[in-house]
């Protein structure tokens, strides 16, 4: 059986999604991105790290970063910031660069009007889809550790990037239908999207690349990460980790060094934890079953563990997150009553 890390780490953790922008631009025009960091909580409340993306569909456009160069993007790239750093999207010499993070509340009420910005007189037109995925803590560790601020590349040229632009575009200039299933179809796409630019970063990687991405892509490394995302619960040692992946102890422990700058059980131990908090946000088992589903056969070993990872005993953490998801939901109901309030008669 093939051994595949990065589709073995992405079927065991939580991924969110979503295209909620769709704007057509004419030049001169320009708007800046706030910092994900700082929306977070607005537009994926209990998600812990968010990725945003753009995909050009017509025209071009420059990417501006703090202290970077310039990045031309043109029809077909898509360009993902995997930290989320603020940025601004510019076509021209804009006079001013409006704030997109002030129409965050049309959007996040659903409305899907595609946005426009632009002095309207004739420049080149500029069209893309604005979205972010979300994913937890370590699996941004994963995925994320080691990139750049941020990815830009060509989905044209090749039938699945294509098909993805394409049903996207559909998805999008459905607006008339009454067809229920469209934002989570929306969703998915968006997953796919970022999922797709991460496979096609990987097969460019240079081989003198670190970082988990590099570690998935190699022979060695990345069988030893498939076996321990498939099995994470199995008490493995570092003998029996070389010998299914077929190579020795030596070779395995300093290729992992060499790419992730930790040993596998190291690795191991903090991605128990995360399914370990995975397991005390979604459901109700007691910690002491929750350290034995993750592999802890004491309870008083999970707890300091835990806490050295999270800051917070497992019990103190679940009742956190609870008293969050409390205050999300009665913020929503209160945005709620005040837009029906302010909506006219």
């Amino acid at each position: 059986m093939e051994m595949d890390a990065f589709s073995q780490a992405l079927s065991s953790v939580r991924m969110t999604g979503a295209i909620f922008v769709d704007a057509k631009c004419t030049a001169p025009w320009g708007f800046s991105v706030p910092a994900m960091a700082t929306v977070t909580h607005l537009l994926a409340p209990g998600t812990e790290h968010l990725v945003g993306y753009h995909l050009v569909t017509e025209g071009e456009a420059l990417i501006g970063l703090p202290g970077a160069p310039d990045i031309p993007i043109a029809a077909g790239d898509i360009v993902i910031f995997p930290h989320g750093d603020a940025h601004t999207v510019a076509n021209g010499t804009p006079t001013h660069f409006a704030d997109s993070g002030k129409a965050l509340g049309q959007w996040l009420a659903g409305d899907f009007v595609p946005l426009k910005v632009g002095a309207g007189g004739g420049g080149a037109v500029t069209r893309f889809v604005c979205g972010y995925f979300g994913c937890e803590r370590h699996a941004a560790r994963l995925f994320l550790a080691g990139l750049p601020a941020c990815i830009r590349m060509n989905l044209r040229g090749d039938g699945a990037g294509e098909w993805l632009e394409t049903s996207i575009r559909h998805l999008l200039n459905d607006t008339t239908s009454s067809r229920p299933g469209r934002g989570v179809l929306l969703a998915k796409m968006a997953e796919a999207i970022f999922i797709e630019t991460l496979r096609r970063y990987m097969e460019e990687l240079p081989p003198e690349q670190t970082g988990w991405l590099a570690g998935a892509r190699d022979p060695v490394v990345g069988a030893a990460l498939a076996l321990l995302h498939r099995k994470p619960c199995h008490p493995w040692s570092v003998a029996e980790l070389s010998s299914e992946v077929g190579t020795s102890r030596t070779v395995l422990l300093e290729r992992f060094d060499r790419f992730l700058g930790e040993p596998p059980l190291t690795y191991l131990a903090r991605w128990r934890l995360q399914l370990a908090a995975r397991k005390l946000q979604t459901t109700q088992e007691t910690v002491l079953n929750v350290a034995a589903d993750v592999g802890y056969e004491s309870e008083a070993a999970f707890n300091r563990a835990f806490k050295r990872e999270f800051g917070l005993p497992p019990a103190r953490y679940r009742k956190n997150l609870m008293d969050r998801g409390k205050q999300t939901l009665a913020r929503r109901m209160v945005n709620r009553i005040t837009r029906r309030g302010s909506s006219p008669a």
